[in-house]
């Protein structure tokens, strides 16, 4: 199951059901799990450990120095969990430092030039669609999705089930349930996706309501996060609230400019 073109370090580490195609470069220090799948051209490199079950398609560079000028050619890390796809020119960059990692989790979808840097932290079922970029020490959580040719500056966070429009910006972080447009605005909440995560009629309101209060009463955010911890006690609205709590580089706000894409029926 590998062709012999491909040129795979002795001290690699493969499972024994892992698919390697023509030309793919792999070095030293990677461990790839069970029914992996290596495209033509992949490159795996650095101190990488991947799971089971994913799947690199052509051209993918994955585990290669971060880009920091700061960075000494000290071997450090990336690990990558289980059932991932990386499609054709995904670039995945290791940390910076040995006592920190590149982590991607399991399920996430990379489209194609789509490109992850060193220190990032991307949780499970992430979709970053084609162009996207996340700049250092990123951090996206579970079920967000990254449209085309997004932005996302060093240390924001995305949060769960959030959604970036295509070619929108941030160097804010995007709170959850949020759509992001153009440059650090949100325009409502990601309706659709909390539908489709089973979020009942309830928590739906409750988050619209919540969504009112933080973003569109004209408060002062500190004090409106304190009027919402006094009033909306359901689980999705907490993890809103302890979000947009601990932001450190600020929030994305609602200037005004709905699209409709995030009113709540």
């Amino acid at each position: 199951m590998i062709h012999p073109t491909a040129i795979i370090h002795p001290k690699a580490k493969l499972d024994a059901s892992v698919e390697v195609g023509p030309c793919a470069v792999i070095d030293e220090g990677v461990e790839l799990g069970a029914q992996c799948v290596v495209g033509p051209h992949v490159y795996l490199t650095g101190l990488t450990t991947i799971g089971a079950h994913n799947r690199f398609h052509a051209g993918c560079v994955i585990g290669d120095a971060p880009q920091d000028l700061k960075y000494d050619g000290t071997p450090t890390r990336l690990r990558i969990g289980d059932h991932n796809v990386f499609r054709e020119h995904v670039t995945v960059h290791r940390s910076t430092r040995p006592n920190a990692e590149t982590l991607i989790g399991s399920r996430n979808f990379l489209m194609q030039h789509s490109h992850v840097a060193h220190n990032c932290v991307i949780g499970n079922d992430v979709i970053l669609a084609g162009g996207a970029l996340l700049a250092g020490h990123a951090v996206v959580q579970d079920h967000a999705f990254i449209s085309g040719n997004c932005l996302v500056h060093q240390f924001c966070r995305v949060g769960t089930l959030a959604m970036m429009q295509g070619g929108s910006a941030i160097s804010q972080d995007l709170p959850p349930f949020t759509v992001a447009q153009r440059g650090n605005e949100i325009c409502g909440l990601n309706v659709v996706g909390l539908r489709r995560a089973g979020f009942n009629a309830e928590q739906r309101l409750e988050l619209k309501q919540l969504y009112q209060l933080l973003f569109r009463s004209g408060k002062n955010l500190r004090a409106a996060i304190a009027e919402a911890r006094e009033k909306f006690t359901g689980a999705p609205a907490e993890i809103l609230l302890d979000f947009v709590a601990e932001a450190k580089r600020g929030v994305c706000a609602d200037v005004g400019h709905a699209t409709g894409e995030g009113e709540d029926g």
